[in-house]
């Protein structure tokens, strides 16, 4: 009888050197608050795993916590089942060291607004990209998702520069198909078109949008929402109404009082303010309605007064909103 050869197949697999890498495999994310949180289930959700930064453990914890009831609101609509939203968390890690993004090949900045001033300096974005190239390979992306700071004047002080793009994911409709995907001035053709197929693989249309603050629909935004607390303040009709107007007669999905409150009212001015600064246009220019309320820390539906005033399950109470 022939003696049976037995050889491990160990020999014979791949090394972990050799192994391809799926592109976007692993994707970064500087910054959990509610921009950073979207994006990363969002991108967990189509099979990439993700790794976010925040200042401590609390925000980490916070971040994660709020990303599982977020996806706990989709089982309870039908729209996931309890192990699909398993697999989705168990691809979402959080740390507070730099280092751990090493092996991304795609990261993208969304640091949030100072909580006391509403502002988001540049600098601190400039930091932000160059803490990143320090650790990633030089193929990897980065990218921000800033609306109103131009790419750019972001990585202007990179070494390879030609790797930065900006991209906008929708706050305000998280689930909205679109996302605008702007190319600077240094941004590589190669690099567009490879964050345009993340787009893409993440079920979204691609928005080309020339490198321009503010981009396309927060020009459009604030304008309206300008424009929206002037017919307020003039008495033409409730704020209630004005909202009800856009939403029914307009097809909007939140009016613009709602969609404000959603945002952050913090967040608005800001970018108020970083387009009348660029473009010197008084239409940019923050109401006086909202910079009230700024003042007096009314800013939105996170802090359960804004435009509106909130329960503890976010529902709107008419009778105790701002008139």
């Amino acid at each position: 009888m022939a003696k049976i050869l037995v050889e491990p197949i160990e020999a014979y697999a791949l090394s972990q050197t050799k192994r391809a890498k799926t592109l976007f495999s692993k994707v970064g994310i500087i910054g959990c608050g509610k921009e950073g949180q979207n994006i990363a289930r969002i991108t967990s959700w189509h099979g990439m795993e993700v790794i976010f930064i925040e200042l401590n453990e609390e925000r980490i914890e916070s971040a994660i916590d709020k990303i599982s009831k977020e996806l706990d609101l989709r089982i309870e609509s039908w729209g996931l089942t309890p192990g699909e939203k398993r697999a989705i968390m168990s691809r979402i890690k959080g740390t507070t060291d730099y280092r751990q993004i090493a092996d991304c090949d795609f990261v993208i900045e969304a640091i949030r607004s100072d909580e006391k001033t509403g502002e988001r300096s540049i600098d601190a974005r400039k930091e932000v990209f160059r803490k990143v190239e320090e650790v990633v390979s030089r193929d990897a992306i980065i990218a921000t998702n800033a609306t109103t700071i131009v790419i750019t004047e972001l990585a202007s002080e990179l070494e390879f520069r030609e790797r930065c793009v900006s991209l906008h994911f929708f706050v305000t409709s998280p689930e909205a198909r679109i996302i605008e995907v702007v190319k600077g001035l240094y941004t590589s053709s190669e690099v567009y078109e490879r964050v345009c197929t993340f787009v893409k693989l993440i079920n979204r249309d691609v928005i080309p949008v020339e490198e321009s603050a503010g981009i396309v629909s927060v020009r459009l935004y604030v304008t309206l929402l300008n424009e929206a607390c002037a017919t307020l303040m003039e008495g033409v009709a409730t704020m209630e109404n004005i909202d009800k107007t856009m939403e029914i007669g307009l097809g909007m999905r939140h009016g613009p009082f709602k969609s404000a409150d959603i945002i952050g009212l913090e967040k608005v001015v800001k970018w108020m303010t970083n387009l009348h600064e660029e473009f010197g246009t008084q239409k940019f220019a923050p109401s006086p309605l909202i910079r009230r309320l700024v003042r007096a820390k009314r800013y939105g539906k996170h802090v359960g007064h804004g435009f509106y005033r909130y329960d503890q399950d976010g529902k709107i109470l008419l009778e105790e909103s701002a008139k």
